[in-house]
């Protein structure tokens, strides 16, 4: 089964994309892993990535789009695999489904993550994290049990990414409006567009995941 997780910033899709890695045994794809894989083994793709981020350039989608055509040529990703964060773009949807038909293949589904904006930016802004076992907290919906102190490794030091701030956040999110939910069209007018809800808790969405994955016949 071959998919996409579509959804702005924060809305859990690499949370998923992990679970359906593991129960599913779909290969997680991250354009970002294969770049910096192509890059320190010094193959082909990886020096014309190199050359056109040298020039203070983003990579192209063909060079893209050649690393995830390669990468899907491995072993692992016999029984599938799971795109998140590609493609951003119609172009690069439509580059994508012809790679694909080239191999003789397709997208079966593409996952939907639904969110409020409103909601999405203190779920992203409130979050903080132990900075020596990474276990996650959140000003408001996951406080330590004992204030400063982390449940799971009892260290009183804390951090924070300097980009989950609100105005980050919502900057973010004007980008995927922008740039990556015209793509929601074209892959619902091919069938294959399934939304969940992005707002509920990590394990009722991987049950509306279950059920998305019910319905899709590879």
């Amino acid at each position: 089964m071959k998919l996409i997780l579509l959804g702005p910033p924060g809305a859990g899709k690499g949370t998923q994309a992990e679970r359906l890695e593991k129960h599913h045994k779909l290969v997680q794809l991250s354009t970002g892993v294969m770049l910096r894989a192509e890059r320190a083994a010094g193959t082909e793709l990886g020096k014309a990535a190199d050359k056109v981020m040298a020039a203070g350039q983003l990579v192209s989608d063909e060079i893209v789009i050649g690393m995830i055509a390669k990468r899907i040529e491995e072993p692992d990703c016999k029984a599938g695999f799971v795109l998140d964060g590609f493609p951003r773009t119609v172009n690069q949807a439509t580059a994508l489904d012809e790679m694909l038909a080239e191999k003789g293949t397709k997208i079966d589904g593409v996952i939907e993550f639904v969110v409020d904006e409103a909601a999405l930016v203190e779920r992203i802004s409130g979050r903080f994290e132990c900075a020596k076992c990474k276990a996650g907290y959140h000003d408001k919906f996951k406080q330590p049990k004992k204030p400063g102190v982390c449940d799971v490794c009892g260290s009183t030091e804390f951090t924070r990414r300097k980009d989950d701030n609100a105005e980050t956040v919502k900057a973010r999110l004007k980008a995927y409006r922008e740039q990556t939910a015209p793509i929601l069209p074209y892959y619902k007018a091919k069938g294959l567009l399934y939304p969940v809800d992005g707002m509920a808790a990590p394990d009722q969405v991987t049950k509306e995941i279950a059920g998305v994955l019910s319905r899709i016949k590879p």
